[in-house]
C-alpha cells in the first residue's frame, strides 16, 4: 500500500499522469475535455425533462463534498457508506470518495424490516471496522439504532460546505492497489461478503469496455437502475464517464411502471448506448403487442444494448429486435453479456447475436474484452477442459477482484490453486465463445438480481405449519420465459396436511413471505411429503436435483393437485364473460405470468398473487386498454376481480357516484362469523388489506370507512352520526348476531360505541377488539391540531417516517395549511405517492377528513359497558409497553362487564398489522376469534344489554 499524496485540485491531473491515473482523475479529466458534457437527471413526466450537472459541475459539487466528509472525520483508506438512493445524491458522494481516496460502499435501505437493516448495518460496522454513513436526512431519522455507528447526512455536508471554494480543495492520488470501491454480494443478509474492487481492477475494466463497445465522447448513454446494482455504477455511469461521454440517470420506478418509456428515453436523448437485464426486453415485448402498430419512435440512434445479470433467451432477444426493427433499430443491436462485481460488472459480450444464436435457446455470452482469460475445469480443480466441454467457468485478468474484505475464507474458496477466479458457473467454450449451462451455487437469479436460496429457506422454516428443514427454494425457467422463477417446495406439519383451508392459508402465508422478503411473489408453490425430499447424508436438500425433477415433470402430479385445491379454495373457475372481463383476463394474465383461461372471473386479484407494483401496473395497463377508466387504487383493492373490476369500469362510464356505504369488503369467503373492523383515525382501511388475505375460505372480513372520500359525501357530524351509520351498516350485512367486532386505534372506541347500540337492540357481540387503544381518547385528541393530524396522516401512509413525525409539527406550524401540506407532499418518496395515487388535493381532502375525525374524538366520553373485550397491545406512541397496558389500556374494565382479555402482539402502534408484524399478529387474532366465538354466550346482563 502506497502512501497517500494530497494534491491541490488545479495540479492533480497532471500529477496523476505521472504516476498513472487513478479513479478520481478520470472525473478530472473529463472536466477539463468535456466541459459541456455530463449527467442528465431525468426530473418529469416527458422524456425530455430534465436537469444537466456538467462534468466541471460536479466535479465541484464532490470537492465541496469532499471536504465536508473530511470536517466529518473521514480519512484516506476509510470506508464510506453511502446509503443515498437519489442519483443526484449518490454520484458526487461517490465522487467526493474517490477524489479523497477513501473508499465508497453502496447501501440499500431495507425500510420493511427493521431487524435486517439494523443486522445489516451492525455488520457493515464491524466488518467495515466503523465506517462513516452518509444518507439523506429522510432516511437518517429511520435507521434503526446501532451502537457505534457514525452517521452524516447529505443534506448537512452541503450546507457545511456552502460557498467554498472548490478549487482549493486538495485530492488525494490512490496507488493501483488501494481499493476504491466495495460491494455487497447480497443486500438481504447480515452476513454479507464485500467485493474488493481496486483503482487498477476498475481503469483496466474501463479501458477494456470502452474499446471493445467502440464508447467515446459523443456517444450518449441511458442508466434506469438503482446504484446498489454493480452495473448501474460501473458499466453505467463510470465507463461513460471515463470518455466523457453524455450520460442520461433515470429513476427505477418510472421505468418499471412503464416499459416503454425505456424506448421513450432512447429516442428523445438520442442514446447511443444502455444496459437492461433481459427481463425488461420481455415486458417490452408485451407492451409492444398490445399498442398501435405504429408508434412515434426512431430508435436508429442506439448502437447497442448490453443485456446482463441473466440468461438471455434467444427468442425474447429476436422478438424484441423483430418488434424495433420498423424503428430503425438494427439487427445487431443486442449484445447479451456476461460478468460479475467480481469483474467489475460486464466482461464478456456476444456481439454476434441473434445469428450465431440461431436454435439455440439461450443466448452465448460472447467473448472475453482485452486482457481477461477464460477457462473451463472440472469443479475447484485447474486443468483446462477440451472445447465443448462442460466445467466450472473460471477467470483471469486485471479486472478480477483480489477477494473480499476482511474475509480470508471466502477469497481463498473463490479461487483457485493457481488463482484463476472460480465464477460458480458451469458453461463451455466453442471456439473462444462461452455459453453458459447452469450454476454450481445455489442461487437464483430474478430480473437481473441474483438470490441465495438459504436466505430465504431459513425464513419460511419459522413458518406455522411448515415441517422444520424441509423447505427448499431454487430456480426455475418454464419454456419462454424472459427470466428465471422461483419455485419453493415444502412439507407440511400432520394437522395442516389433513386440512385442505389450513393448507390454502399456509400457501399465502409462504406467498407473502416471499414478497415481503425478497420483493417479487414465487412461480410455483409445492407442497410435498417428507419423503419426497432427496437429504445428503449430512442433511442437506440437493436444490439441482430437486430442480430436475420439476422440470422433467417428476411433480407434475402435485403441482396440478394444489392447482385444483386454489381453484376450489376461490370459488371454482368461472371463465370471463364479454368482452371488459375477457381483456382484464388478458391482463391478469399478464401480470401473473399465466394463460388468461386459466384465471377465474371471480379471483381475487390478491389471492392470485398481486403486490403493490402490479397494482399499479394494472392501473396503467387499464388506463391504456378502457380510456378513461382511471380507476383509484381503492377501486383494485376494493373490486379485486376480473368481474368486480369490469363492473366498476362499465359503471364509470356516464354512471352517478354510488351511495355512501361504509362497509368494504376486503375477502367474502367462508362460512364462519364474519370480522367487520372499524377504521383508525385517518378514516381509511388500506392499513387492514395485508390482514384480510390471512382469513380466505375462513370467514368474510369487512372493514369500515369514514364518510366523506368520495365527491358530495358529507362527513359525519358527531361520533354518535358516525356509530349509528357503522351499526345500521353492519346489520343490513349481517342482519343478526353473533357479531365479531374490531376497531384499530381511534377506530377502537367506535367500535365498543357500535358495539353497545347492538347489544341495546338485543344482539350478541361475542368478540369486540381493541387494537392498541385505551377507552379514553380525548386527551390525545385533544394534542392534535391540524398539522399534528396531517403529519400522523403523512406517517400512517409511509410518506415520513417515525422520527421525522416528531419534528415536522413545530417546523411546519409557522405556514399556512397549503404550505404545510405541500411540504409534506414533497418530502414523501414519489414511488411511494405513485402507489397510493395521491398528489397534493387528494393529500388535503384526505388531512381535512382525517382531520374532522380528530375533531369528533375530542367530544368523546365513554359511557356504559360491553359484555366483554379482546385488548391487543403493542409498543405505544409514547412510554414503555407495561406502563400502556397498566394504566391505560386496563380502564377498558371500567367499561365490560366480564374482565377484558389483554394479549401481547409484537410492533409499535403503527407497525402491528405492517409487513414484518402481519404474520405474526393474524395467527394470535384468527385464535382469539376462534376461542371467543366457540365459546358458550355469557348470562345476559341484569340491567339491559348496554349496561346503561
Amino acid at each position: 500500500m502506497t502512501t497517500s499524496q494530497e494534491i491541490p485540485a488545479g495540479q492533480a491531473d497532471t500529477a496523476k499522469r505521472e504516476r498513472g491515473l487513478d479513479l478520481g482523475g478520470l472525473l478530472v479529466r473529463a472536466a477539463e475535455q468535456f466541459p459541456r458534457h455530463g449527467v442528465r437527471y431525468c426530473t418529469g413526466e416527458r422524456p425530455l425533462d430534465h436537469t444537466l450537472c456538467t462534468y466541471p459541475q460536479l466535479l465541484d459539487e464532490s470537492l465541496r463534498l469532499l471536504s465536508s466528509l473530511r470536517e466529518a472525520g473521514a480519512r484516506p483508506e476509510q470506508v464510506v457508506a453511502l446509503l443515498l438512493e437519489r442519483p443526484e445524491d449518490f454520484i458526487p458522494a461517490f465522487w467526493a470518495c474517490l477524489l479523497g481516496g477513501f473508499t465508497a460502499c453502496p447501501l440499500v435501505p431495507v425500510r420493511n424490516d427493521p431487524q435486517r437493516w439494523a443486522a445489516q448495518l451492525s455488520h457493515v460496522n464491524t466488518l467495515f471496522e466503523r465506517p462513516l454513513v452518509v444518507t439523506d436526512r429522510r432516511t437518517r431519522q429511520e435507521l434503526p439504532a446501532v451502537e457505534d455507528l457514525a452517521v452524516a447526512t447529505f443534506e448537512d455536508l452541503v450546507l457545511a460546505a456552502a460557498g467554498m471554494d472548490a478549487r482549493t480543495v486538495a485530492v488525494t492520488a490512490a496507488a493501483p492497489d488501494d481499493v476504491a470501491l466495495l460491494v455487497l454480494t447480497s443486500g438481504s443478509t447480515g452476513a454479507a461478503k464485500a467485493v474488493r474492487l481496486t483503482h487498477g481492477n476498475l481503469l483496466a475494466s474501463m479501458a477494456a469496455k470502452a474499446e471493445v463497445q467502440m464508447l467515446g465522447a459523443d456517444d450518449v448513454t441511458l442508466n434506469w437502475i438503482s446504484y446498489d446494482h454493480v452495473a448501474a455504477l460501473l458499466e453505467a455511469h463510470l465507463l461513460p464517464l471515463s470518455v466523457g461521454a453524455v450520460q442520461l440517470q433515470a429513476s427505477p420506478e418510472s421505468v418499471l411502471a412503464d416499459p416503454m418509456r425505456f424506448l421513450e428515453l432512447i429516442d428523445a436523448h438520442r442514446v447511443t448506448m444502455t444496459f437492461t437485464p433481459n427481463f425488461l426486453l420481455g415486458l417490452i415485448n408485451k407492451a409492444l403487442d398490445q399498442l398501435p402498430a405504429s408508434l412515434p419512435l426512431d430508435l436508429s440512434c442506439l448502437r447497442h444494448i448490453v443485456s446482463g445479470g441473466e440468461a438471455n433467451p434467444v427468442a425474447t432477444g429476436t422478438g424484441f429486435l423483430d418488434r424495433l426493427a420498423p424503428y430503425g433499430l438494427h439487427r445487431g443491436a443486442l449484445w447479451p453479456a456476461f460478468g460479475m462485481t467480481e469483474t467489475c460488472a460486464g466482461s464478456i459480450y456476444n456481439r454476434e447475436f441473434p445469428d450465431a444464436d440461431h436454435g439455440a435457446e439461450f443466448a452465448a455470452v460472447g467473448r472475453p474484452v482485452e486482457g481477461l482469460r477464460i477457462r473451463i475445469a472440472a469443479e475447484g480443480g485447474n486443468t483446462p477442459l477440451a472445447d465443448g466441454e462442460v466445467g466450472e467457468v473460471q477467470l483471469t485478468g486485471p479486472m478480477i477482484t483480489g477477494g473480499y474484505w476482511n474475509n480470508k475464507d471466502a477469497t481463498q474458496t473463490a479461487f483457485t490453486a493457481d488463482g484463476w477466479f472460480r465464477t460458480g458457473d458451469l458453461g463451455r467454450l466453442t471456439g473462444g465463445r462461452l455459453s453458459l449451462v447452469g450454476r454450481s451455487k445455489d442461487s437464483i437469479i430474478v430480473n437481473g438480481v441474483n438470490y441465495y436460496s438459504h436466505d430465504l429457506e431459513s425464513v419460511l422454516d419459522d413458518l406455522e405449519g411448515v415441517e422444520k428443514s424441509f423447505v427448499a427454494a431454487f430456480p426455475t425457467r418454464p419454456q419462454g420465459s424472459d427470466t428465471e422463477q422461483l419455485a419453493v417446495a415444502f412439507a407440511v406439519t400432520p394437522d395442516v396436511a389433513g386440512d385442505e383451508a389450513a393448507l390454502h392459508r399456509l400457501l399465502i402465508a409462504i406467498r407473502n413471505s416471499v414478497v415481503l422478503h425478497w420483493g417479487f411473489r414465487p412461480a410455483l408453490l409445492l407442497p410435498l411429503p417428507k419423503d419426497a425430499f432427496p437429504k445428503t447424508s449430512l442433511g442437506k436438500i440437493p436444490r439441482a436435483l430437486m430442480r430436475r425433477r420439476l422440470e422433467s415433470g417428476d411433480y407434475a402430479g402435485h403441482l396440478e393437485s394444489v392447482q385444483k385445491l386454489v381453484t376450489r379454495q376461490l370459488g371454482g373457475h368461472v371463465a370471463p364473460s364479454g368482452l371488459v372481463e375477457e381483456t382484464l383476463a388478458e391482463l391478469y394474465g399478464d401480470l401473473f405470468e399465466a394463460e388468461p383461461s386459466t384465471i377465474s372471473a371471480t379471483a381475487g386479484f390478491f389471492d392470485l398473487g398481486g403486490t403493490s407494483l402490479d397494482i399499479l401496473r394494472l392501473k396503467r395497463l387499464i388506463s391504456q386498454r378502457f380510456p378513461g377508466a382511471e380507476l383509484p387504487v381503492l377501486a383494485i383493492l376494493t373490486s379485486p376481480s376480473i368481474r368486480e373490476l369490469a363492473a366498476r369500469i362499465e359503471s364509470g362510464r356516464g354512471a352517478e357516484p354510488a351511495p355512501y356505504d361504509p362497509i368494504v369488503p376486503l375477502q367474502t369467503s367462508g362460512d364462519k362469523t364474519p370480522l367487520f373492523c372499524v377504521h383508525p383515525g385517518v378514516g381509511e382501511v388500506l392499513v387492514f388489506v395485508n390482514l384480510a388475505k390471512y382469513f380466505v375460505h375462513e370467514r368474510p372480513f369487512y372493514a369500515l370507512r369514514a364518510r366523506g372520500f368520495n365527491p358530495g359525501e358529507k362527513p359525519f357530524g358527531s361520533f354518535a352520526e358516525m356509530a349509528r351509520s357503522y351499526a345500521d351498516a353492519i346489520r343490513s350485512k349481517q342482519p343478526h348476531g353473533p357479531y365479531a367486532i374490531a376497531g384499530y386505534s381511534f377506530g377502537a372506541a367506535v367500535a365498543f360505541e357500535v358495539a353497545k347500540l347492538l347489544e341495546a337492540e338485543g344482539e350478541r357481540v361475542d368478540f369486540l377488539g381493541s387494537f392498541n387503544l385505551p377507552p379514553h381518547i380525548k386527551y390525545r385528541m385533544d394534542e392534535l391540531d391540524f398539522i399534528e393530524t396531517a403529519v400522523n396522516l403523512a406517517m400512517f401512509l409511509d410518506l415520513i417516517s417515525k422520527q421525522q413525525a416528531s419534528t415536522l409539527p413545530a417546523e411546519l406550524r409557522p405556514l399556512s395549511k397549503r404550505e404545510q401540506l405541500s411540504r409534506l407532499i414533497d418530502i414523501a418518496p414519489p414511488d411511494r405517492l405513485a402507489e397510493l395515487d395521491l398528489d397534493l388535493e387528494r393529500f388535503t381532502a384526505w388531512a381535512e377528513l382525517a382531520n374532522g375525525l380528530t375533531g369528533l374524538g375530542r367530544t368523546y366520553q365513554p359511557t356504559g359497558s360491553v359484555a366483554r373485550m379482546n385488548v391487543f397491545y403493542a409498543v405505544p406512541l409514547r412510554g414503555s409497553k407495561q406502563d400502556w397496558l397498566n394504566n391505560e389500556l386496563k380502564r377498558w374494565e371500567d367499561f365490560t362487564r366480564e374482565a377484558p382479555r389483554y394479549i401481547d402482539v409484537p410492533g409499535e402502534h403503527y407497525t402491528l398489522m405492517g409487513p414484518k408484524h402481519v404474520a405474526v399478529f393474524q395467527s394470535i387474532l384468527r385464535a382469539e376469534l376462534d376461542r371467543a366465538l366457540s365459546a358458550p354466550p355469557s348470562a345476559p346482563h341484569p340491567t339491559g344489554p348496554s349496561g346503561n
